[in-house]
């Protein structure tokens, strides 16, 4: 069975640091693009971040550019979100999630429909 498994969400004040983790298992990704998506209460689900399954090309939204930093270890089948300076609009679930097809460009997980694995969620809460 395919999962993907978040960790690492919590409560944090603003300005501050925190690192999110998602770990795969039950089939390898490395070829697969990943990414980050984010739902606020009353929202829809929006793109975060997405790196190539090579690692050598990332993507991010405009509203988390230059504070969030995706990475990713294929030999552990995991993936990063490094999130720098919080704000508190910044609060939301966050989702690790998996293009549906590998070897694609990075760009195609920006679409919600091609994922094809979703993880739980974890909860980030960003205080001022």
């Amino acid at each position: 069975q395919v999962q993907l498994v978040e960790s690492g969400g919590g409560l944090v004040q603003a300005a501050n640091s925190l690192r999110l983790s998602c770990a795969a298992s039950g089939r390898t990704f490395s070829r697969n693009t990943i990414g980050w998506f984010r739902q606020a209460p009353g929202t829809e689900r929006e793109f975060v971040a997405a790196i190539s399954w090579r690692g050598g090309t990332s993507y991010y939204s405009d509203s988390v550019k230059g504070r969030f930093t995706i990475s990713r270890d294929n030999a552990k089948n995991m993936v990063y979100l490094q999130m720098s300076t919080l704000k508190p609009e910044d609060t939301a679930v966050y989702y690790c999630a998996a293009d549906r097809a590998a070897d694609r460009d990075v760009l195609r997980l920006l679409r919600p429909d091609n994922v094809g694995y979703w993880g739980q969620g974890t909860q980030v809460t960003v205080s001022s």
